[in-house]
C-alpha cells in the first residue's frame, strides 16, 4: 500500500519481541534520547488535529495487511468490505481509544515510571481482550504509515525513527504487562489438588 514498514516488514523494523523478563530488558535498552522525545511531541501537536482520521486509517490498514487481527475484534470479524470500515461509529470509537493511549505515552515520554506503568497495565488489560502480543507492533507501523501524509515535509528519517523507538518501548512493557497475567491467571487456574496441601504435609 505504499508505505515501506507497513505489512510483512513490521515484523523486521519493529522487532518480533519475546514475552516475559527479556521484553522488560529490550524494552529499557531502546529509550528514547532527549532530543527524540521533542521531536515526538512537537509532531503529536500537527497528528493531534486528526486523530480520528488517523485512527480510522490505522485500522482499516491493519486489516488490510494483517487480516487476521479481525479475530480480535468481534464487531469487525466478518467484514469483508474494508472500505466500509471507514464510515464505522465502532472502528473510529477503538481508533480514538487507541490515539488517547498514544497521546497519554507521548505526555509521559519525559515521567518514565508513569509511562511503564500506563503500558503494563494495558498490556494486562489486552490479556481479557484476547488480544495476542504478536499483533501489538503491527499497530505502530500502521500509526506511522497513517501519519507521515499529515506531517508532509515535518516527516524525516529521524522522526521516522523516534516514533518507531516509541512503540517498541512501548509495545515491549505491553507484552510483558500481558505476560504477567497470563501467568498470574494460570496461578489462579491452579486447582486445590495441585497446590501443595500444607496441613497434611506438615509434621
Amino acid at each position: 500500500m505504499g508505505c515501506a514498514i507497513s505489512g510483512l516488514a513490521a515484523k523486521a523494523e519493529f522487532g518480533e519481541r519475546n514475552t516475559g523478563d527479556d521484553a522488560a530488558a529490550s524494552a529499557a535498552a531502546a529509550y528514547l534520547r532527549e532530543d527524540q522525545i521533542q521531536m515526538i511531541k512537537e509532531s503529536w501537536k500537527v497528528i493531534r488535529d486528526d486523530i480520528a482520521k488517523v485512527g480510522i486509517i490505522m485500522f482499516v490498514r491493519l486489516f488490510e495487511t494483517h487480516p487476521e487481527c479481525k479475530d480480535v475484534f468481534f464487531l469487525f470479524r466478518d467484514v469483508e468490505d474494508l472500505e466500509r470500515l471507514r464510515s464505522s461509529r465502532e472502528l473510529r470509537a477503538h481508533g480514538l481509544r487507541v490515539m488517547s493511549f498514544i497521546e497519554k505515552s507521548v505526555a509521559r515520554l519525559d515521567q518514565l515510571e508513569r509511562l511503564d506503568a500506563l503500558a503494563l497495565e494495558l498490556g494486562k488489560s489486552h490479556y481479557y481482550y484476547n488480544a495476542p502480543p504478536k499483533y501489538y507492533s503491527y499497530v505502530g507501523a500502521e500509526f506511522i504509515c497513517a501519519v507521515q501524509p499529515i506531517l508532509k515535509e515535518r516527516w524525516t528519517a529521524e522522526l521516522e525513527e523516534a516514533w518507531k523507538t516509541m512503540f517498541q518501548y512501548v509495545t515491549g512493557l505491553m507484552k510483558q504487562g500481558y505476560q504477567e497475567e497470563s501467568n498470574r491467571q494460570r496461578h489462579l487456574a491452579v486447582s486445590p489438588k495441585e497446590r501443595p496441601d500444607k496441613r497434611s504435609t506438615a509434621l
